[in-house]
């Protein structure tokens, strides 16, 4: 049975573990701080490498950052990564096969491969964690785009400039639909910056009127987006990944969507392949699994 030695490379943390074709680890993971130099986190890939390439037929990377449909460097890095991500010649790293994908993309495949939307041909993840990421499966292949960009959550809410996004726009569903965005919405509702989003969700389950409408406030702009999204892509399901998703109520997502998208009902979802998701993911993908 083929494997891959998957790194998956995060703005505070690198992981690594070599994964087979079922999508089991073979080894431990292991754990690494990220570094804020260029030439340290190469070192830190290297090391990796060199270590466990003999074990693997090819090296899968899944990575924060957009990444070209060749699957051979980030062309679009993200403002938690080191200045330069972007010029890392990931095929020079070893004599094997290197793969890499974006992590979003990466766990939308594990998803769509071993979890939550298997067998079904349509599905759009979306991670909720101090951004969003996302990953559109279309016809059961993973869609790119021209570039390799498509599936990053940057489309526009509203038209009159409210929130500046991290990615340098205004509106986008990211700054609204995010543990940030929930934080946002909270200060807006508040008049206060000095609210959390642990204060909103303790609010929450103590029945707090204030820290519900937040919530409700937030949770109905992410039920906003699945909308527009449903429209557009007729998808089978929606699936829910990330550190904020434990909190959103897939019931009232699915029920209300469903109530105004004019496409076939679709199933709002929580992601099952867990934290690992990008690592398996891009082991999947590198490895060729359909």
């Amino acid at each position: 049975m083929k494997k891959a030695l998957a790194i998956d490379v995060g703005g505070t943390k690198i992981y690594n573990a070599v994964i087979n074709e079922k999508g089991e680890m073979v080894t431990d993971v292991e754990k690494h701080s990220t570094p804020y130099d260029l030439e340290e986190i190469k070192k830190i890939f290297k090391s990796i490498i060199e270590k466990y390439e003999n074990e693997a037929d090819v090296i899968a990377f899944s990575t924060a950052g957009a990444v070209n449909n060749e699957n051979t460097m980030v062309i679009g890095s993200t403002g938690n990564l080191v200045k330069g991500y972007n010029t890392i010649e990931f095929d020079k790293l070893s004599s094997k096969p290197v793969f890499v994908e974006n992590d979003a993309n990466a766990a939308a495949w594990a998803e769509h491969i071993l979890g939550a939307s298997k067998g079904m041909p349509n599905s759009i993840m979306l991670t909720l964690g101090t951004g969003v990421g996302g990953g559109i499966i279309l016809n059961n292949k993973l869609y790119k785009g021209k570039s390799g960009a498509a599936g990053e959550m940057h489309f526009k809410m509203y038209p009159d400039k409210r929130r500046k996004c991290t990615c340098g726009s205004y509106d986008c569903f990211e700054i609204y639909t995010s543990g940030t965005g929930l934080k946002k919405t909270a200060e807006e509702m508040l008049h206060s910056e000095s609210v959390t989003t642990y204060d909103v969700i303790e609010g929450l389950n103590a029945g707090d009127e204030k820290m519900t409408a937040i919530f409700n406030k937030w949770q109905n702009d992410i039920l906003a987006g699945i909308i527009g999204l449903g429209n557009l892509f007729d998808p089978d399901c929606f699936v829910f990944s990330g550190s904020m998703a434990q909190f959103i109520d897939t019931e009232y997502l699915e029920k209300s969507a469903n109530e105004e998208i004019i496409t076939t009902p679709t199933k709002v979802l929580k992601a099952t392949t867990g934290n690992y998701a990008g690592m398996i993911g891009a082991a999947l993908l590198a490895l060729g699994v359909k």
